[in-house]
């Protein structure tokens, strides 16, 4: 996949393409409908397809105290684009100077001029330009003044509900996992590196790897049954994720991110790990002694056994 920052400013751009443009956060049902239009008619068609998106989020730069928390990381959302296919990734640089360019000016000088677009897909509340003046019908009016086809995608909706990047984002926070996977349809994930902690867990007799992540967004507090992949392995681990502030053995302690891994004894501190996260165990408590505690957390790991040979995750 060609990634291209700061295509307005290129000349070598994936021309005559059919393309879509959104920020497409968290990559949902609702972002792979689209996309996925878009890939299949460049195939048929034999043209590249391409993905227009805004980096950073709009918000930071026009309401940076309303911009929300980001899903996936720049990284992350290219790595799941290349997987779906997608020919070229033009990532616009949104600045406030940017933020002043007419939805207009963007059709005619970007979309026409330079790309030569055959076809735009967009989500049929999407809008774009300053004052967010851009929509399906602007870009129709425009497709049909310069030759270029434009497709509304309707909202895919799960029993019932419209899957948008807020809703994916209020089932992280609360760590409604089996909601957030429901909306990605795939196994939601989180990037860091492993950190040196306190080894506490070590010292109680489980030992943890703390991860740094490089999500903006993380799950809220709890005990999750995740999936751990360290880039030095090839293989993934069954393990045990505990987000919070670890209220029994410290008082307004940082958040953390720790993870026991099952049956694994290999120093892996520096290295980048990915953890998938597939359900919600229980709430995070506090608890009357260390030897509540780790009674406890040996009850989290053996439900976490159980459900790993349920549902045989690879």
């Amino acid at each position: 996949m060609l990634v291209l920052h700061d295509p307005l400013r290129q000349t070598d751009l994936p021309r005559q393409c059919i393309a879509t443009i959104g920020n497409f956060d968290g990559m949902h049902v609702g972002h792979q409908a689209i996309i996925r239009g878009v890939v299949e008619q460049a195939q048929e068609r034999g043209r590249p397809s391409a993905v227009i998106t805004f980096h950073p989020h709009p918000l930071s730069v026009v309401a940076p105290d309303r911009v929300p928390k980001q899903i996936l990381t720049l990284a992350q959302k290219e790595e799941l684009l290349r997987e779906m296919g997608v020919d070229a990734l033009l990532i616009v640089p949104f600045s406030h100077e940017f933020s002043r360019l007419s939805a207009d000016r963007f059709i005619e000088d970007f979309l026409v001029e330079a790309l030569r677009v055959e076809e735009v897909r967009i989500g049929r509340d999407f809008a774009f330009g300053a004052g967010r003046e851009g929509n399906l019908t602007k870009l129709q009016s425009a497709g049909a003044k310069h030759g270029f086809r434009v497709e509304g995608v309707d909202d895919v909706k799960l029993r019932g509900i419209r899957v948008s990047s807020s809703l994916v984002r209020d089932a992280i926070s609360k760590g409604a996992i089996n909601i957030v996977n429901l909306a990605l349809a795939r196994t939601y994930f989180v990037d860091g590196r492993v950190a040196t902690g306190r080894r506490l867990g070590r010292k109680i007799g489980f030992p943890t790897v703390n991860v740094d992540p490089a999500n903006e967004l993380f799950p809220g507090s709890g005990v999750y049954v995740t999936t751990s992949r360290f880039e030095s392995f090839s293989r993934s681990f069954e393990s045990v994720t505990n987000i919070g502030v670890r209220p029994t053995l410290y008082e307004n302690y940082a958040t953390t991110i720790e993870s026991h891994i099952l049956d694994f004894d290999s120093n892996v501190y520096g290295d980048t790990v990915r953890l998938y996260f597939h359900t919600l165990l229980r709430r995070e408590q506090q608890f009357r002694s260390a030897l509540e505690l780790t009674n406890q957390i040996r009850n989290d790991i053996e439900r976490s056994r159980r459900w790993f040979l349920i549902h045989h995750v690879s």
